[in-house]
């Protein structure tokens, strides 16, 4: 699954809970909606019915007994399937995937976050995907205060095992994020994403008709 074999493009959105993701997503979909490309939004873990299930057993709010390392296998099972059964044969058709999530997600959460180490949760993920990385990703970095506050303030939003953390547990995961975007500067790039949805919307725009 070498990248170098595919004719579409992959880029990922990354973040901590309420980094604005979603909203992300749309307006990089209509950018290439405009542009007349083809193009799949999709998102981790989920996108597909298999994937689907595990993401319910992952993030449902009565599962807190869940192990860690559980939890790291069960996000590379998600994202093995997910990839093969849905982002693979639409970058064998040239499409631009747009995907809410991948595997920097598992490096912060589960690596960093849960202390099960980057390395380790990185050679889980590099079976689960054949070394599989996106063509590009942002990382939308904002303080966890602000996140939080913007999933209290939102309408219609699952809140979900992962946002019921403490303060600290969202801390560390901004932490391993960075550490991640240092780790891999020249795929990664990291987005202000405290400023307003405008903003940050207008900067990836540009960014991402530069790559394409």
């Amino acid at each position: 699954m070498s990248n170098s074999k595919r004719k579409g493009l992959f880029i990922t959105l990354e973040g901590g809970e309420g980094s604005g993701k979603t909203t992300m997503l749309q307006h990089l979909a209509g950018l290439l909606e405009q542009e007349g490309l083809p193009y799949l939004v999709t998102r981790e873990p989920g996108g597909i019915r298999i994937a689907e299930g595990i993401r319910e057993l992952l993030l449902h709010p009565d599962h807190t007994e869940m192990d860690i390392r559980t939890e790291a296998l069960l996000y590379a099972a998600a994202r093995r399937q997910h990839l093969v059964e849905k982002v693979e044969p639409a970058l064998e058709q040239g499409m631009v995937v747009l995907c809410d999530r991948f595997i920097d997600s598992s490096l912060a959460y589960q690596g960093y976050a849960r202390g099960i180490g980057i390395a380790e949760v990185l050679s889980i993920n590099s079976f689960a995907t054949e070394g599989r990385f996106p063509d590009h990703t942002y990382y939308l970095d904002v303080k966890p205060e602000v996140g939080l506050a913007r999933i209290s303030a939102g309408k219609g939003r699952e809140v979900n095992r992962l946002d019921l953390e403490e303060l600290h547990f969202h801390q560390r995961v901004r932490e391993g994020y960075q550490k991640v975007a240092a780790m891999y500067a020249e795929r990664i790039t990291v987005v202000d994403a405290s400023a307003s949805p405008e903003q940050v919307a207008e900067g990836l725009k540009k960014h991402l008709r530069a790559i394409l």
